[in-house]
């Protein structure tokens, strides 16, 4: 009984008994079977251009159904297909680029990523709910090498001048990262107050060499970036403002790499929000790697025990900026600043065109523990030492009776070695 309740209670954290088990197991790729369980309450299946989600009524297991009509995909809340009362499943079939779904690319995959979000509301005139709020990630994993299409690789004529630009293009990519940032996170999940470490990556291809900067990166509850409540954890062109709070939030000095820019952040939640997910969007942009750092390309932490800001590279003052809360507008044409004059020929001539020089990048949902672990911990000690003062005192009182009994079998005993009779007198 314990087990189960201790599976529910996981489920309704987070869409499912995922976050009891150390390795995620939020994904089911072609329906694939959830350990322990005959049939998982949500199956993904990743076609060549498609994307099923079937879902079950009894999403919780509690054999209360959910109803169609509270199930949405994706941020553009696309609608599942039409489906009878009596059906015990309910299905999404949407197109992999379609409902606002995202695409990484990572070293060999193209990652499609969405999620499924079931926000009941009340039927009728009820003001009542028996189902819970859930979101569950889902995402489709496709290998880059080799052809993914069932169609023949066509035109083999294909003009130079579109093969260098397709090899000029820039994948931006952001990563949650194990502790000694030697491989990426398996599991979302974290604890309040744990300390997350990301990595900001751009694969450059045959690209001139790039300096990857984090321009500002933004928390919120939801994959929008723009919804509320939010806070921002970098800010004013490079500056980690979540350092000034009681974090030890800041970016990793120095680099392993040009194109790579680590920094770590401690996890919170968002005050009176009932959610246990944080996504975190981060806008990143490249410089030409031998241009200096400035005001508006750069990556400032801020340090509690000298109580100034530093640079991961340049000169320290390209971060006095960060205090006054003002260092320069961004550019409208969302460029790379000039190049030198000397090499002007050269990159024109390299380059028709310049690829995606900057673009937003979302990272999650960060799975927090813990948000109520005040309240269920403050309970828990109240119920300790009650239990205590309950024990010590049922001790006492055995002890009490125990020494009563002991003691009138003592005066019982005494009295049948001393029998008293009548006292003889001599005349």
């Amino acid at each position: 009984m314990e087990l189960s309740y201790g599976l529910f209670i996981c489920f309704l954290l987070w869409g499912g008994t995922e976050l009891c088990n150390p390795h995620p197991l939020w994904l089911f790729q072609g329906g694939t079977h959830r350990p322990g369980s005959s049939v998982p309450p949500v199956q993904v299946q990743c076609l060549e251009a498609q994307l099923v989600v079937t879902v079950s009524k009894d999403l919780f297991g509690t054999g209360k159904l959910i109803r169609s009509a509270d199930l949405t995909l994706g941020r553009e809340s696309c609608r599942p297909l039409a489906s009878n009362d009596t059906d015990d499943v309910i299905r999404f079939t949407v197109g992999l680029h379609e409902c606002g779904s995202s695409v990484q690319v990572t070293e060999d995959a193209l990652v499609y990523s969405t999620f499924l979000l079931h926000d009941p509301r009340p039927a009728g005139n009820l003001s009542i709910l028996r189902t819970s709020y859930a979101e569950v990630p889902i995402e489709c994993r496709y290998p880059r090498q080799g052809n993914v299409s069932s169609w023949p690789i066509l035109p083999t004529w294909m003009p130079f001048r579109t093969t260098v630009s397709s090899e000029e293009k820039l994948v931006f990519s952001l990563h949650l990262m194990e502790k000694d940032w030697s491989t990426k996170k398996k599991s979302p999940i974290f604890q309040l107050g744990e300390t997350a470490h990301l990595q900001a990556e751009v694969h450059t291809g045959s690209h001139r060499p790039l300096l990857l900067f984090v321009d500002h990166c933004v928390a919120t509850g939801a994959p929008d970036h723009t919804t509320s409540p939010h806070y921002n954890i970098v800010d004013f062109h490079g500056c980690l403002v979540d350092g000034l709070s009681d974090a030890s939030s800041a970016f990793r000095s120095p680099r392993s790499r040009p194109d790579i820019l680590q920094f770590t952040v401690d996890m919170f939640h968002f005050a009176n929000d009932s959610r246990n997910t944080v996504y975190i969007t981060c806008h990143l942009k490249v410089t030409p790697a031998g241009q200096d750092p400035d005001q508006r390309n750069k990556a400032c932490s801020f340090s509690k025990s000298s109580n100034s800001w530093s640079p991961v590279e340049g000169s320290v003052d390209i971060c006095e900026c960060c205090n006054k809360g003002d260092c320069g507008i961004l550019d409208s044409a969302r460029r790379l600043p000039s190049v030198p004059a000397s090499q002007r020929q050269k990159t024109a001539s390299r380059n028709p065109r310049h690829a995606t020089e900057e673009v937003d990048v979302t990272v999650g949902p960060l799975v927090f523990l813990g948000k109520a672990a005040d309240h269920s911990t403050q309970g828990w000690t109240s119920s300790v030492h009650t239990s205590v003062a309950l024990g010590l005192g049922l001790a006492m009182l055995v002890a009490l009776t125990l020494a009563t009994v002991g003691l009138g079998l003592a005066r019982r005993r005494h009295a049948a070695s001393h029998p008293v009779g009548p006292e003889s007198t001599s005349q």
